[in-house]
């Protein structure tokens, strides 16, 4: 399994988001319309392909508290992966690392209030989202 995992990762940067999470298909939706040079991949964690990933890094594949960001055979939650995200879309979105410097207690402090809230704050689809097919080669 590891060895999949590791194929996978392979050459990419990948972003596993919840599809059931409103406010992550919206982070999805902008990462479409920010990455125009298509350098991230998107795989939702309900997806066999996140499943792998995620049990490859030790966590959970049924209750999801963060987004995770994979680089490099590395993997970034909470605020460090928004962080290395919008670090590499570039102007003017790599503006907001100034947050970065903050304590990294507080950013995820921040980030958790949002990400265990999500649901209520803003909304669950019953169901994971298809992509567009013009939006395919934005997905893993």
């Amino acid at each position: 399994m590891s060895d999949d995992a590791a194929t996978l990762m392979q050459n990419q940067k990948i972003i596993l988001f919840d599809a059931q999470c409103k406010l992550c298909s919206a982070w999805c939706n902008f990462i479409i319309a920010s990455d125009t040079k298509i350098i991230f991949k998107l795989c939702s964690v309900q997806s066999p392909k996140g499943e792998l990933l995620l049990m490859h890094f030790g966590f959970s594949t049924n209750e999801y508290a963060s987004m995770v960001f994979i680089e490099n055979g590395k993997a970034y939650t909470q605020s460090h992966a928004f962080f290395e995200v919008v670090k590499q879309l570039g102007y003017p979105y790599k503006l907001a690392n100034i947050f970065s410097v903050l304590p990294n207690r507080f950013n995820n402090w921040l980030y958790d209030r949002v990400a265990l809230n999500r649901y209520s704050l803003f909304g669950k689809y019953q169901y994971c989202r298809i992509p567009a097919p013009n939006d395919a080669a934005h997905y893993l």
